[in-house]
C-alpha cells in the first residue's frame, strides 16, 4: 500500500499530476535537500532532548552534551547549513528570473517571504491565545507558561532567513562582481569576529556572525544557482568536503571551540548560537558531501513515488518546522507523568525510549499538519 493513500490530508492525485508535469530542467535535488534538512532538524530535536521537570520548573538539555562521544553525530546531522545553502540557490534563481522579467524588488521580496510569514503568523496567533488562556484561567502554572516559550525556538531561523532574503539583491550584484572573492571576504570577517570574541574577550561582537556566517552559507548557494558547482568536477567536491572535515578536526582541538555543532546547554560556548568559524567549515564539509551524492540521489528522484513525497514535504515544510516542538511538548505532557522522559543515569533505558519519542510526537505533528498545513500549502497542491 502506498504511503500517500494512508494520509487523508495528502492530495495524492494532484501530486501525481504535478510530478508528471515537472519539467526536466528542474533541479529536484534542491527540493530533496530542503526537505531532508528540515526532517533531520525535527527528528534531531526529538531524539536529543533531555528534560528535567522539578519544583524549580522545566529545564531542557541536549543529550549531545551529556552522553560521551555523541558530539560526532552533529558533524553529519547539524544540517541547518544545507537549508541556507539551498535557500541561496532558490533566492538566486528567483531573483535572476525577476530581474530578467523586469519585475520590482518588492515583488521579489513579497514572493520569497509570503511562504515564510503566512504559517508563522498563524503559529504566533495560536500560541498567543494559548498563553493568554493559561495566564488568565490557570495562574498556578505560570512556570509552565514561561517554559512554553521554548516552542518558539525555531523562530531564530526565520529572523536570520528574512535578513538573507532582504540582502539577496545586493548579494546578487556583489556575486556577479566579485564571485569567489566575496566568499573569501565573508570568511575573513567571520574569523575577525571570532578573534575579537575569543582572544580579546569581547563576547558581544559574536552576534555579528549571525550575519556573516549565514550570508556565507547562503552565498555559497549562489554558486549552485549560477551553475558553477554543478559544472565542477567531482574531485572539487571531494576537496571541499575534506577541507571542511579537516577544518573541523583542527578547530575543535585548539581549545577554543567545542566539538559539538549544536548548543547543548552544558558547554559554555556554542558553535551555533551565535555561529562560529566552525559552522563555516561544517558547511564546506556538508556541501561537498551533498554535491558528491547529487548524482545518485537525482536518479532516485526521477522515479514518481519519491518525487511526489518530496513535493508534498516541501509544501508543508514551514508548518513542520514551526510546529514540531509543539508536538513534542504535547507528547511530553502526556508521557512524562507515566515515567517516560525522566532524566536517568541508565543510558540503555534512555535509548530504549527513543522510538517512543519519535512515534508519539509524529502522531501529534500529523494532526497539526492536517489543521495548519493548508495555510502554507500552495493552492496548486491543495486543489
Amino acid at each position: 500500500m502506498k504511503i500517500m493513500k494512508n494520509l487523508s490530508f495528502f492530495p495524492s492525485s494532484r501530486l501525481a499530476e504535478l510530478a508528471a508535469q515537472t519539467p526536466p530542467s528542474r533541479d529536484r535535488y534542491v527540493d530533496f535537500l530542503r526537505a531532508f534538512s528540515i526532517a533531520v532538524v525535527v527528528f534531531g530535536h526529538w531524539l536529543s532532548a533531555v528534560i528535567l521537570w522539578d519544583k524549580n520548573g522545566i529545564k531542557i538539555y541536549n543529550a549531545v552534551g551529556i552522553i560521551s562521544g555523541l558530539w560526532v553525530t552533529t558533524w553529519v546531522l547539524q544540517v541547518m547549513p544545507l537549508f541556507f545553502f539551498v535557500g541561496g540557490f532558490s533566492n538566486f534563481i528567483t531573483f535572476d528570473s525577476f530581474m530578467r522579467r523586469g519585475e520590482s524588488l518588492l515583488a521579489f521580496w513579497r514572493t520569497r517571504l509570503t511562504r515564510l510569514l503566512n504559517p508563522t503568523i498563524i503559529f504566533l496567533g495560536v500560541w498567543f491565545i494559548i498563553l493568554l488562556v493559561l495566564a488568565i484561567f490557570l495562574p498556578g502554572v505560570a512556570r509552565l507558561v514561561r517554559c512554553s516559550i521554548l516552542v518558539f525556538g525555531p523562530l531564530w531561523f526565520l529572523a536570520v532567513y528574512i535578513i538573507v532574503v532582504l540582502a539577496t539583491p545586493v548579494m546578487y550584484k556583489l556575486h556577479r562582481l566579485y564571485h569567489i572573492w566575496l566568499i573569501i571576504a565573508l570568511v575573513t570577517l567571520t574569523i575577525i569576529v571570532d578573534i575579537i570574541r575569543f582572544w580579546l574577550n569581547i563576547a558581544v561582537v559574536s552576534w555579528i556572525n549571525l550575519v556573516f556566517v549565514w550570508l556565507f552559507v547562503h552565498q555559497l548557494g549562489f554558486f549552485y544557482g549560477d551553475g558553477s558547482l554543478v559544472r565542477a568536477q567531482r574531485w572539487l567536491y571531494l576537496i571541499i568536503a575534506l577541507a571542511g572535515l579537516v577544518g573541523l578536526i583542527i578547530l575543535t582541538n585548539i581549545g577554543v571551540y567545542p566539538k559539538s555543532m549544536v548548543g547543548t546547554g552544558v558547554e559554555k560556548v556554542s558553535n551555533m548560537s551565535p555561529p562560529t568559524l566552525c559552522i563555516v567549515v561544517l558547511t564546506l564539509w556538508l556541501v561537498g558531501l551533498a554535491m558528491l551524492l547529487r548524482g545518485p540521489i537525482n536518479r532516485w528522484l526521477a522515479h514518481q513515488q519519491p518525487w511526489m513525497i518530496v513535493i508534498w514535504a516541501n509544501s508543508i515544510i514551514m508548518t513542520v518546522y514551526l510546529w514540531h516542538l509543539t508536538a513534542y511538548a504535547i507528547a511530553f505532557l502526556l508521557l512524562y507523568p507515566i515515567g517516560l522522559g525522566h532524566q536517568t543515569d541508565n543510558a540503555l533505558f534512555w535509548w530504549l525510549q527513543r522510538p517512543v519519542w519519535i512515534v508519539v510526537p509524529c502522531i501529534f505533528l500529523a494532526g497539526l499538519i492536517a489543521v495548519f498545513g493548508s495555510f502554507e500549502r500552495p493552492a496548486r497542491i491543495r486543489r
